[in-house]
């Protein structure tokens, strides 16, 4: 079943690989018999996603990519192998809606006349502040 990004990002499951592995932590005798932990990798570069998504999302997820373009999620909070799988594509579905989320282009803008004078204003006063120390009266 594909995943929902956005009203126009989907993934499908094809293009995620889940792997179950041994997780540290409490647990007794469990830890060490049940592979709970999930380790969920995306390739970045391979996926359907549009171009401008992908950078973005190079740029979000920077250190958790490979040099292979490999998105690696790794969940082992809960006791289950579901419950670490549901969190480990939430975090992934919360990346991805991030990275689709174009920047708004910053428009440039002048400072009006009137904070342009209080800012100079305000560096004069803290200039004769700074003057006033340093003059001694001669007596």
């Amino acid at each position: 079943m594909p995943i929902q990004i956005t009203d126009t990002i989907t993934i499908p499951d094809t293009e995620i690989e889940e792997r179950f592995v041994r997780a540290s932590g409490p647990g007794g005798q469990n830890v060490n018999k049940v592979a709970t932990a999930v380790e969920l990798r995306f390739d970045v570069t391979r996926s359907s996603l549009p171009q401008d998504v992908k950078d973005r999302l190079y740029q979000l997820a920077a250190n958790r990519i490979s040099e292979k373009g490999v998105l690696l999620i790794d969940s082992r909070a809960f006791r289950t192998q579901l419950q670490n799988r549901e969190a480990a594509r939430e975090r992934l579905v919360t990346l991805l809606k991030k990275a689709a989320v174009r920047p708004k282009k910053r428009r440039a803008t002048r400072p009006k006349a009137g904070s342009r004078e209080r800012r100079l204003e305000s560096k004069k006063r803290r200039g004769d502040i700074k003057n006033l120390r340093s003059r001694r009266d001669e007596d």
